[in-house]
């Protein structure tokens, strides 16, 4: 891996809070995700995301959602199953104008309902959006 590939690395996993060993979970995967993004995030904790189906306490977790997809709330709460106490939920949703895009309003509306609150946003891929969502205590 070049100097200039290490720094992508570190930029992505740090850009969303996490470093070297933590662990991530992801949920909604399909085959829509941005695979480049998920490969560089998986250098950068330095393991393979974990599934829905791993039960273990996790430092993070990545959610893929689209319009469409079913009840946000829903899936915000089975979100925070497996989320350790500091843990955060990155809710990825197609950029606007994109298929299966959800309007930022339907995120705020969302977040507390599911006992969450909406820190910030990152750009982490071409096509997908990152909401950061903390527990409302946490701020």
């Amino acid at each position: 891996m070049s100097e200039a590939e290490a720094a992508t690395v570190v930029d992505v996993a740090g850009k969303l809070g996490f470093k070297q060993g933590d662990l991530v979970q992801e949920l909604g995967y399909d085959d829509d995700v941005d695979f480049d993004f998920r490969e560089t995030l998986e250098d950068g904790i330095g393991s393979e995301l974990l599934t829905e189906d791993d039960q273990e306490v996790v430092d993070g977790v990545l959610l893929w959602w689209r319009n469409g997809d079913g009840d946000l709330v829903d899936a915000l709460v089975d979100a925070l199953t497996s989320l350790g106490g500091n843990g955060v939920v990155w809710l990825l949703t197609p950029k606007s104008g994109r298929p299966g895009y959800v309007p930022p309003a339907d995120i705020q509306e969302a977040a507390p309902t599911a006992g969450l609150h909406s820190t910030s946003s990152a750009g982490v891929s071409k096509e997908w959006a990152a909401t950061r969502l903390v527990n409302r205590r946490k701020q």
